[in-house]
């Protein structure tokens, strides 16, 4: 479907060429055409080739950050990635996150015999050929997912975790891709598709995820140089994009992580405090009863962290490591069990370059996170944390009952 679309100020419409999912617009002095794509059809990338060819803009906009962009002009740079690095820099679930987004990216594409992200390949192509400035016109991912994290409780985390993991596919059939499939990927983003029908049952996903990203490309597309713009898009975006191209946008307030609620840190300090409250109380009623609270405490957290590491298959010595961690780590909210049982197993079990390969193919599976060394890690790091956590919880409850 061509669209005509003008600011009502008396901006000069212009004529429309006869493409489908292509918008044209006028901003002030800009001519701004708008692509809808679909990221994993070819045909998509012979649109942006025909359309960019045809107009021989000044700026080529593609829905994509800087590192993103990086990724695409180094599809395989992540197999560099030094997993010990990544846990001490705190950042597994970025990682992981992004590893299953690319998963399932290939995945859809592969079955439509096309390649992830190819139009926009093809729209930084096309641009250099004609001489176009480029321009990574999307918000950070990381920033889309730490937004989305930190303004949701801990049930709807719980909850989307838990969406997330079906929206997937995790462990389950193969299904195959029709062209009604392909149309809604036409229409959509292609994360709100992977997540969905999550961005119904959390309105604050959706803000974040789609509209606050209309926004920003909006921003930078209009903003972008010279008098003639093609902005490449996921078809989901290009209706909230042709409308705040009219609006002001502040992209510093969208563009900022949320700091973490001040109550989720109090209870984060509280709980291992009211924990070391109680057993030195228990001490100044007698040794035996301090001690039997200690205990309590280290078994507990200990057993736990261990256990949880061990059913994801950790080696002895990473298993020993969660059991001689965890009560210490969940005494302190920036310290995480999990980061130090998953660092033993990247030393002990150094993931291999096929290991490392064949994350794609095997992120999906529940299988892959135990045959696969890099996958075992991060589920390592995973549930250390929530044994130890649990462990917090179950010790916490044992020692107040022997209170009353």
């Amino acid at each position: 479907m061509t669209t005509e679309f003008e600011k009502p100020a008396g901006d000069a419409r212009q004529p429309a060429d006869r493409e489908e999912n292509v918008s044209r617009l006028r901003y002030g002095g800009k001519e701004i055409i708008l692509i809808a794509t679909a990221h994993v059809s070819q045909k998509s990338v012979a649109l942006v080739k025909r359309v960019i060819e045809a107009e021989r803009p000044d700026s080529v906009c593609i829905e994509l950050d800087d590192d993103r962009l990086k990724n695409i002009k180094g599809p395989d740079a992540w197999k560099k990635t030094d997993i010990v690095k990544v846990i001490k820099a705190k950042k597994t679930g970025f990682l992981f996150a992004n590893l299953i987004l690319s998963s399932y990216q290939k995945k859809m594409a592969g079955k439509l015999g096309a390649r992830v992200g190819q139009e926009m390949v093809q729209g930084m192509e096309s641009a250099e050929a004609v001489g176009a400035t480029l321009v990574p016109a999307d918000r950070k991912i990381q920033t889309t997912f730490l937004r989305i994290w930190r303004k949701l409780g801990g049930m709807e985390k719980a909850r989307l975790l838990s969406g997330l993991l079906f929206s997937f596919g995790f462990g389950g059939e193969d299904e195959e891709i029709t062209e009604d499939d392909l149309q809604d990927l036409l229409r959509g983003d292609m994360l709100e598709a992977a997540m969905g029908d999550i961005r119904k049952k959390f309105p604050k996903v959706g803000e974040i995820l789609i509209c606050e990203r209309d926004r920003y490309l909006a921003d930078k597309i209009k903003h972008a140089p010279g008098d003639k713009v093609v902005a490449v898009l996921g078809g989901a975006h290009v209706p909230g994009v042709r409308a705040e191209i009219f609006k002001e946008q502040d992209v510093e307030e969208i563009s900022a992580i949320p700091s973490a609620s001040p109550v989720g840190k109090a209870v984060a300090w509280l709980i291992p405090i009211l924990i070391v409250a109680l057993i030195v109380y228990g001490f100044t009623q007698g040794a035996s009863v301090g001690l039997q609270r200690l205990g309590t405490w280290l078994i507990w957290t200990s057993a736990l962290a261990a256990g949880f590491t061990a059913l994801s298959l950790g080696h002895p010595l990473t298993v020993l490591t969660a059991f001689a961690v965890a009560p210490f780590t969940v005494l302190h909210p920036f310290l995480a069990c999990g980061w130090f049982a998953g660092l033993v197993e990247a030393f002990i079990r150094k993931p291999t370059v096929a290991d490392i390969e064949n994350v794609p193919e095997v992120i999906l599976s529940v299988k892959g996170f135990f045959k696969n060394r890099f996958l075992r890690i991060i589920l390592i790091v995973a549930m250390a944390n929530i044994g130890a956590s649990i462990g917090t919880f179950v010790a916490g409850l044992d020692i107040i009952k022997s209170i009353f």
